[in-house]
């Protein structure tokens, strides 16, 4: 998904990664029950696609009120926000362990009070509840996984809980669409995130603590009988050794910095390194929302609507293809991330998402151009009451067509013509559903019928095909990098509650801006959005693949110059200059 990276790994890293875990399953456990929270983090953020179709139906007051859907989608990301930061503070405090129950305990309370939701504000505390809990996730869970794992296999477990994100949220797809044809739909959908929750809970309760939050809390002993766990004996000795020596200098740096936020902050932007490191960092966060990818993911059955499908399960089924292309570019992104360099794959992405993004707006005006007109006899075959008031009440209704219904206020409906759905149809109130399907017609609340609906799906499949390989991961990967050690948990914690404020707002923002611009110029001014991050991205944003940390700190210190696909610095330039005046 688009809150959480996955780091890249080379053939080495994986071929040891299945020799370790072939001696020491204990490790793959350990990693798999913690990285439940992942695939947690996936499914709930994921679900919302489908089950608001059905809500919609269930409620009038959802269907007919923008605001309250778009809050039901976005409640969960103002509450990953604060579970983001809450997560920090309580990682430190009370351990990871401890947080992750914590987080387990607020997503089966959020589940449960979501599928017994008796109106709509429920469900949105129940969103809330789930969002601190995938907050807290996000933070603890490869936190927890890279503690309590081997530095030779570190990197391919952490991945593998970035992978249960992808999957997580592709799997909140298959099960929407499983549920369609059930009793209670939504409930569902929403309650089935209960049991996953329920499950990391109780093994959570049988792993122990991590080892590094042990031994920073004076718990040597206990540490020590954690780490037995994990290494070879004869590797046990020098380990402990290696993360005494990692605590002590964490602890002196922590001195230099101070331990209060703000002062961490103010640390922060004084420091030139730090601050270059956050404008290429922050830039790259806000620039992943502002393509619009949140609007695809949370609401795609959505979009498939607008495109021309009307069918709840029809729509789900195509979405489908949207989350299974997330996963390939996701993988994609792994294998060659570290090969092409983050800065050159994150703008052949973008250059990819607003080709996507441009052509689908452009699809979505000629679908409104040449929407079915409303028929006068075909309107009025229902009765006046049944016949929505807007058109009744037109000086010129002989212009109307479908896209000029479903705009209308009080809030219509198209009602196909029976013969063919781009003949001229009915314009009707949206309480008169049943009277349009007795008569064995297709009801259109979202978009309208279109002959170009299955380029429109298949647009939206190469726009995340763009996305997934370099806008989807290399910027967690950037943010992993870049900032120097001792400043990277504020840098990393900055950046990626820019991330969530800009998820926030595209979520909070898209139902309302497709109500104003349409569909064709919503998407347009993502594109737009999209050229500005590319900019952006073009000029603030080095190449730090390959680079040693030390590295990456001369080139922040020293400036760089941009080109097209990598960022030389000056520090970079002068060795090349050595090594050429060497030969």
């Amino acid at each position: 998904m688009v809150e959480g990276g996955v780091t890249s790994v080379s053939r080495t890293e994986l071929t040891e990664f299945w020799r370790t875990i072939w001696r020491t399953p204990y490790i793959m456990r350990l990693a798999l029950s913690a990285g439940i929270g992942g695939l947690l983090f996936g499914y709930d953020t994921g679900v919302i696609s489908g089950a608001l179709l059905y809500i919609r139906d269930d409620f009038k007051s959802v269907k007919n009120n923008t605001w309250l859907r778009e809050t039901i989608v976005s409640m969960a990301i103002a509450g990953a926000a604060i579970g983001a930061a809450i997560g920090g503070w309580l990682n430190d405090k009370c351990g990871r362990k401890k947080s992750i129950l914590l987080a387990d305990v607020l997503f089966v309370a959020g589940a449960i009070l979501m599928a017994a939701a008796p109106a709509p504000w429920m469900i949105i505390l129940g969103r809330i509840f789930v969002g601190l809990g995938v907050g807290m996730a996000s933070m603890t869970a490869p936190l927890y996984i890279s503690e309590a794992s081997p530095a030779r296999v570190r990197g391919a477990l952490v991945s593998t809980n970035g992978m249960l994100i992808t999957g997580g949220a592709f799997l909140s797809y298959v099960i929407n669409y499983a549920f369609t044809k059930t009793r209670g739909t939504w409930r569902w959908m929403l309650g089935v995130a209960g049991l996953p929750a329920l499950i990391q809970f109780l093994l959570m309760l049988w792993l122990p603590e991590s080892p590094r939050w042990l031994y920073r809390e004076n718990k040597t002993d206990e540490a020590r009988k954690v780490m037995e766990k994990i290494y070879p004996a004869d590797e046990v000795d020098e380990e402990v050794k290696a993360l005494k020596a990692s605590i002590e200098a964490e602890k002196a740096q922590e001195g230099s910095i101070g331990e209060n936020f703000f002062t961490k902050l103010k640390g922060a932007w004084s420091n030139v390194i730090v601050r270059r490191g956050l404008y290429a960092g922050i830039t790259v966060q806000v620039a992943q929302q502002f393509v619009g990818i949140n609007t695809v993911m949370y609401y795609s059955p959505t979009i498939v609507q607008f495109a021309g499908f009307a069918s709840n399960s029809t729509a789900l089924a195509l979405s489908l293809i949207t989350s299974g292309l997330n996963v390939v570019g996701t993988i994609i992104s792994m294998l060659f991330v570290d090969r092409y360099g983050r800065r050159r794959l994150m703008i052949v992405s973008m250059f990819g998402i607003i080709a996507c993004l441009v052509v689908l707006s452009l699809m979505f005006f000629e679908a409104a151009s040449h929407a079915p007109r409303v028929s006068h006899s075909e309107s009025f075959n229902f009765s006046v009451n049944s016949t929505c008031p807007g058109f009744v009440q037109a000086s010129n209704p002989a212009s109307w067509n479908c896209m000029t219904c479903l705009k209308a206020s009080p809030k219509c409906a198209f009602c196909s013509n029976g013969a063919s759905q781009y003949q001229p149809g009915a314009c009707l109130v949206s309480d008169d559903e049943y009277k349009c399907h007795s008569e064995h017609r297709v009801w259109f609340t979202e978009g309208c019928p279109s002959k170009f609906g299955i380029f429109t799906v298949l647009l939206l499949g190469l726009y995340i095909i763009s996305y997934a390989p370099g806008m989807g991961t290399a910027p967690w990967i950037v943010n992993s990098e870049i900032y120097p050690l001792r400043f990277r948990g504020i840098g990393g914690g900055t950046a990626a509650v820019a991330n969530w404020v800009s998820n926030l707002v595209v979520s909070e923002t898209f139902l309302s801006l497709k109500e104003a611009l349409g569909s064709a110029g919503t998407f347009l001014l993502f594109a737009g959005f999209s050229f500005l991050g590319l900019v952006a991205i073009f000029f603030l944003v080095p190449e730090t693949k390959g680079l040693a940390l030390e590295e990456i700190e001369t080139m922040l210190q020293e400036g760089y110059k941009p080109t097209l696909f990598c960022c030389k610095g000056k520090a970079e330039e002068k060795d090349s200059g050595k090594r050429i005046s060497n030969k």
